[in-house]
């Protein structure tokens, strides 16, 4: 399994290994190794979401160095402090 592998696509394949086992057809065996996956993509989905959010937090992050609360919307650039 690759570490590159989009936050969608490892989301999405997170979502199938969950069906699968929760359908209960699995052996015991096809349900170790689908949990093993699971687990992958759940931690590859995990630092993603935390790079992203400490992207996030650099870009609104004031010249003072505060953060400040800004709207995602289009139409404002004000602050919502």
């Amino acid at each position: 399994m690759t570490k590159d592998i989009k936050f969608e696509d490892a989301l999405s394949n997170l979502e199938d290994i969950v069906k699968k086992l929760e359908n209960g057809e699995l052996s015991l065996e096809e349900s170790l190794v689908a949990f093993e996956k699971g687990i992958q993509l759940s931690r590859i989905c995990s630092k993603q979401l935390d790079a992203a959010e400490k992207k996030i937090e650099i870009l609104v992050k004031g010249e003072d160095g505060k953060l400040e609360t800004k709207s995602f919307g289009p139409e404002s650039s004000e602050e919502t402090s």
